[in-house]
């Protein structure tokens, strides 16, 4: 078994990512978008799990396990018709019940709901509240009130409960505002509460620990102009071998949107210095010698017109599986932002706790016979769908967060039939539903749609071995209506090491895919593989066959 990003079935749409391990399994827990929505986080909560420590797992973490629908925003009293449950966080409490916390995107409080098992189901336990009963957003006269925005929630060692909320938007006045409250709330930055035993009650604050971009307090904004502090709290302690004690890792997405940043403290609550970017879904990342502009993979000085990748809001944290680092974040699909997906990727801690930003893959979670990370085979049939890099030079690579873009002159991943719910899963047999594949009948098909002149799309990494699996072919599975060549290398700078002439015109049967084979002499070893085509008209693309 291989696993790929994303990690889970074509067809699922999870982005905001918070993975955690309990007893042996991992369990991601994020919002829940609908495929071709129009907005975020349509559908109500749903969890997947996959075992970490289990024989079954050599070659990637998984399968995966569909645990069904854990909470519905209907569960909450103060949800309306119209409610959607945005993205939220959880944690082990004392008594070893499950406390996830989350946001209704038209409330201005902090949910809680409760359950006896990280698989759900949850029931709704109340609202984070003030000693006297308030709820926290619900308190116009408290000077330090806000409105509650991504919870990332934590409990440390000594069973001190955390809890992190805010949103800060790129503004120089006053900040948007929660009409639905009543009244206006500042969005300033980040905020930590100590919470009580219970869970739910306000112990100590809130108090701001990170400001808005242009809000410069003294020590709590220094060193992160150009990636300031802008929504997705997410904390984390991690204590390595050989350090003296645990550091607290803040990771968030800054005013950029597109990048997973983090600072580092020695406290849970406060003291937090600016670490870096771990990850961007455009797969860009800052100059060295300018922070405050970005490159793409190719070392290109960046605009909007020279990602790497389709950006849009990004949301995630880290986890240790199997011995292994890994950030979890989500990517882009269907021409705007309303459906999400989540990836990840392995990251280096190094000793004096930073972490170098890695980038964009297919392999991500994919491991080797000893659980270590590890390329894709050079060799067998792959999705097109997990292609990491997809893009055309001087296009506009950002998705717009209020509407769609245009289909007509780029490339994007999209499915061939509507948004999947799957049915309750059993409780017989593991990985019924995970991985690249399923035992589900007749489940949306994900492709790469109109990839016409100039589109590139980029894999990475495939591990070829040539002595074992010889290569000699490569195949292209397409359909639509395009003639030109798809030339592909290992990357945009290198000569190409198969052509594969591109003749296709389906006419009006959309099901009919056809084959476009090249020879190919691909070096041994570790390598990418980019694909580009030069030509006329555009084409669709299911998969790619290495033999």
């Amino acid at each position: 078994m291989q696993t790929f990003n994303p990690y889970l079935p074509s067809w699922e749409y999870i982005p905001d990512g918070e993975p955690y391990v309990f007893n042996g399994r991992a369990y991601v827990y994020g919002s829940h978008d609908r495929f071709n929505s129009r907005a975020y986080c349509m559908n109500d909560y749903v969890t997947w799990s996959a075992p970490v420590d289990s024989a079954d797992n050599a070659g990637g973490i998984g399968p995966w396990r569909y645990e069904g629908i854990i909470y519905r925003a209907k569960q909450d009293p103060r949800a309306d018709k119209d409610s959607l449950l945005f993205a939220p966080d959880l944690q082990q409490g004392a008594d070893g019940r499950f406390y996830l916390y989350y946001a209704l995107h038209n409330r201005p409080v902090m949910g809680i709901a409760v359950a006896d098992s990280p698989a759900g189901p949850f029931e709704y336990y109340g609202v984070v509240e003030y000693p006297d009963g308030v709820a926290v957003g619900e308190a116009p006269n408290r000077k330090e009130d806000f409105s509650n925005f991504d919870p990332g929630v934590l409990v440390d060692d000594d069973g001190k409960v955390y809890l992190y909320s805010g949103f800060a938007p790129r503004k120089t006045a006053r900040a948007l505002s929660v009409e639905e409250a009543g009244y206006e709330k500042n969005h300033l930055g980040a905020y930590c509460m100590e919470l009580e035993a219970d869970m739910m009650t306000v112990k100590r604050g809130p108090f701001l620990v990170f400001p808005r971009a242009g809000d410069d307090r003294g020590a709590l904004g220094k060193g992160y102009r150009g990636h300031e502090f802008f929504e997705a709290s997410s904390l984390r302690k991690v204590k390595l071998p050989g350090w003296e004690s645990a550091k607290y890792y803040f990771i968030y997405s800054s005013i950029n949107s597109h990048e997973l940043c983090y600072a580092l403290s020695d406290k849970p609550d406060g003291g937090f210095v600016y670490g870096g970017v771990i990850i961007s879904n455009g797969d860009v990342r800052p100059d060295k010698n300018n922070p405050e502009i970005d490159i793409n993979v190719h070392g290109i000085k960046m605009d909007d017109t020279e990602a790497s990748a389709y950006m849009g809001n990004n949301h995630g944290s880290m986890a240790e599986i199997n011995g292994s680092w890994y950030i979890f974040y989500h990517r882009q699909t269907n021409l705007h932002q309303y459906s999400r997906q989540d990836c990840a990727e392995p990251i280096t801690i190094n000793n004096d706790g930073s972490i170098e930003q890695v980038e964009m893959t297919s392999c991500g979670l994919n491991t080797d016979k000893d659980g270590k990370p590890s390329p894709l085979n050079g060799w067998g049939t792959y999705e097109a769908r997990i292609a990491c890099n997809l893009f055309m030079p001087g296009t506009v690579m950002w998705f717009p967060f209020d509407h769609r873009l245009e289909p007509g002159n780029i490339p994007y991943i999209t499915q061939d039939a509507p948004d999947y719910t799957p049915p309750v899963p059993s409780t017989s047999g593991e990985g019924r539903l995970g991985g690249t594949t399923t035992d589900l009948p007749n489940t949306p098909q994900q492709y790469i749609a109109n990839f016409q002149n100039d589109a590139v799309a980029g894999f990475k990494y495939f591990m070829v071995d040539n002595a074992a699996h010889p290569l000699k072919t490569l195949t292209m599975r397409i359909r639509g209506k395009a003639r030109g060549t798809v030339f592909v290398s290992g990357s945009l700078k290198t000569e190409p090491f198969a052509k594969l002439a591109i003749d296709v015109d389906s006419g009006n049967d959309a099901s009919a895919w056809k084959d476009c084979a090249a020879a190919c002499a691909i070096p041994e070893g570790k390598t990418a593989l980019f694909f580009t085509f030069q030509g006329e008209g555009a084409f669709d693309w299911l998969s790619f066959t290495l033999s």
